[in-house]
């Protein structure tokens, strides 16, 4: 099987080819750029170089969220147009953990910087989730962590929390990692493909719009999203 991997999901974007778990080509960028822009440039580039056509594909793997609201959408609608047009198989594998590196023991957190000092935040061990992610304040992060009576290593966007996380957790490993499309693709090459006309990105927040709407507006079926 051939796939194409990609992750916009923050400022780094990470794109890769496989064929099964060989991975034929990869590239990432870490400058913050217009990912609306690179992307297809990126892809068509990638697959360029290996002499393929976008035919050759037969699955597309996409980083699903969470991340940023922009960044998210960009992923995703191009990963469900290529996966339409083509007449391929679509699958979604979490951004956080794509940050997770291989051989880590003990658990691991990825961290996104979700501004304000909170943090989308995902819980892993032995690359298995043991709590579910979440939006959440970095106190309530480390408090989570503190409790877990076992080594942890923080992963991810954590140069903004270092400080905080050394604080509070002075034997916790840090290490800043990168998007990794490698490991999506491999992450997705087994996992059931999903309806195209289903798939939404997992920003596992609200917009802040949506959020000052409801301020004022009692939550319902008659959405922020369906009134506008």
């Amino acid at each position: 099987m051939k796939l194409l991997a990609f992750d916009t999901s923050n400022q780094a974007l990470s794109l890769a080819i496989l064929e099964d778990e060989h991975l034929l080509a990869q590239t990432t960028l870490n400058i913050k750029k217009n990912h609306s822009i690179i992307l297809m440039l990126a892809i068509d580039f990638l697959i360029n170089s290996l002499d393929m056509k976008p035919k050759d594909l037969d699955r597309i793997v996409v980083a699903q969220g969470p991340g940023s609201y922009t960044g998210l959408r960009i992923a995703v609608a191009t990963a469900k147009t290529l996966a339409h047009t083509l007449k391929i198989e679509l699958v979604g594998v979490s951004s956080l953990l794509a940050l997770v590196p291989e051989q880590v023991e003990g658990l691991v957190i990825p961290v996104m910087d979700a501004r304000r000092n909170n943090v989308y935040a995902g819980f892993y061990q032995s690359g298995q989730a043991v709590r579910s992610e979440a939006h959440l304040p970095l106190a309530e992060v480390l408090e989570i962590a503190g409790a877990a009576n076992q080594s942890v290593t923080f992963v991810g966007e954590t140069t903004a929390f270092v400080e905080q996380i050394k604080d509070a957790l002075p034997q916790a490993a840090i290490q800043s990692t990168l998007p990794d499309a490698s490991t999506i693709g491999r992450i997705g090459l087994d996992l059931p493909a999903q309806s195209i006309h289903d798939f939404v990105p997992n920003y596992l927040k609200r917009v802040e719009a949506e959020e000052n709407w409801l301020k004022t507006h009692q939550e319902s079926s008659d959405s922020y999203i369906q009134r506008l």
